[in-house]
């Protein structure tokens, strides 16, 4: 059993990385993966380089502001503020290209990769030329990047695509573990889930070490080649007729 369990595991991860043209969500899968990584890889940057602040987890945000406000240090409420409004812009933004496009995924996709792009681009050119530990670039990083991951998540949530949310993982972990056959689950999508998850800390270790180490601005460059790769890829999303382009 527990060898069967394992290859379904593997089959359903394999698929996610190399999926069918003719399943529902078509080639979004692996796109979606390397958005999270993006997530992992930008988070990284934020947290231990802008002074203890997520630009993609509202939830740590809400909770630091509340340790800011119980008198906790090294919590700066100013700074989770920010990243949350900027997020709530970036949600807004992609929400609109969401609706605007809504009648193609692909071009939904597009739209919405080519401002976080972007984005993304303009903070590392800021993380390199500036120090983020300052009070002006600080928070215009996360600015830039709020509103970026921002977009991305609202993305995400328009494309739909199961247990693939790119920046949140709860109710994926909950699901690998609630849908477990040993919970008397069927075990569904646990391998994606399970890819979800590595890709997320994947980049999250990326980022750390190299914030670390004291290349502080290479989490945003990595980020940027990898949003880059598939914004290019997206451009023939873009234009593809295929079922998997019809919204949900």
């Amino acid at each position: 059993m527990a060898i069967d369990t394992r290859h379904v595991m593997l089959r359903e991860a394999w698929a996610t990385v190399v999926p069918d043209p003719r399943d529902r969500h078509g080639p979004l899968p692996p796109v979606m993966l390397a958005m999270t990584v993006v997530t992992g890889l930008v988070d990284a940057f934020s947290f231990l380089g802008l002074g203890h602040v997520f630009v993609a987890n509202m939830t740590g945000n809400v909770i630091f502001s509340g340790f800011a406000l119980a008198g906790a240090s090294g919590f700066v409420p100013a700074a989770s503020l920010a990243a949350l409004a900027a997020f709530a812009t970036g949600a807004f933004l992609g929400g609109r290209t969401a609706h605007r496009f809504r009648g193609h995924r692909g071009r939904v996709l597009h739209q919405a990769l080519v401002l976080e792009t972007v984005l993304v681009v303009a903070a590392f050119v800021v993380a390199a030329v500036a120090d983020p530990a300052h009070p002006v670039p600080r928070f215009v990083l996360i600015a830039l990047l709020g509103v970026a991951l921002g977009g991305q998540n609202a993305t995400a949530r328009a494309l739909a695509v199961p247990d693939l949310t790119t920046t949140v993982l709860t109710l994926t972990i909950t699901g690998m573990a609630s849908d477990n056959r040993a919970a008397g689950g069927r075990g569904a999508r646990s391998g994606r889930r399970l890819l979800s998850v590595a890709c997320l800390f994947a980049g999250g270790v990326g980022g750390a070490e190299a914030v670390l180490h004291g290349y502080a601005a290479l989490p945003l460059l990595l980020a940027a080649v990898l949003l880059a790769t598939v914004t290019l890829i997206s451009f023939r999303l873009n234009r593809s007729q295929a079922g998997w382009t019809a919204p949900l």
